[in-house]
């Protein structure tokens, strides 16, 4: 992500550390069926980054499925109106998902719902500039440090987002990020929950695939 970017998202994390704070009591908890708090992605959600028969963001060099976890929470609070779900590197500060307007009465995300047009929300362009899906991890081999950090974060809001943006100039993480601190500022985010898997693509190192 851009300086201005990450800025950004600090911010954010600032200004909505109360409300995160103020929900955390309730139980407001986000899970992931494939891995635990901590641990290590699958394959499945691995970027697929081939170069002459290789993907390079593995350490042995396996194809990646580059799909989305599934994904879901519990005990959101009672006055949701739509839930935005973020996947970001914290280690390179880096956007690889943004989903916004999820709906209130949905309670998680299957595998794979992070595919361009995904019926389950809206998507923003991420930091790789593929397209409005998700994309996995793919951290540098050999590049310290080596294990990145990928957190989930969903947010829960008392309002749906419109974010600008056209086909030309799609909107971005920095877009979101925007949208989610005006949210913040107008106290409309209830609470957050987060889930964090940690990957390394470089051999003989920890949470490696």
């Amino acid at each position: 992500m851009k300086s201005a970017g990450l800025r950004s998202l600090l911010l954010f994390a600032a200004s909505t550390m109360l409300a995160a704070t103020v929900y955390a009591q309730n139980g407001f908890q986000l899970h992931a069926a494939a891995f635990e708090n901590g641990g290590t992605p699958p394959l499945s959600m691995i970027l697929n980054n081939q170069s002459n028969g290789v993907n390079t963001c593995t350490a042995s060099g396996a194809a990646g499925g580059d799909q989305s976890p599934e994904l879901y929470w519990t005990d959101a609070p009672p006055e949701t109106r739509s839930f935005v779900v973020v996947l970001f590197d914290t280690t390179a500060s880096f956007t690889h998902w943004g989903m916004y307007n999820i709906a209130p009465n949905v309670y998680g995300l299957p595998q794979n719902a992070g595919t361009t047009g995904s019926r389950y929300g809206t998507q923003i362009e991420n930091d790789f500039g593929l397209g409005q899906q998700y994309d996995g991890p793919c951290p540098p081999a050999n590049v310290t440090p080596d294990i990145h950090h990928y957190v989930f974060t969903v947010y829960a809001l008392n309002t749906t987002l419109n974010l600008p943006g056209s086909a030309n100039f799609p909107s971005n993480a920095e877009t979101l990020y925007q949208a989610l601190i005006a949210a913040a500022q107008r106290g409309q985010i209830l609470g957050q929950a987060s889930l964090t898997a940690l990957y390394s693509s470089t051999p003989g190192t920890a949470h490696t695939d």
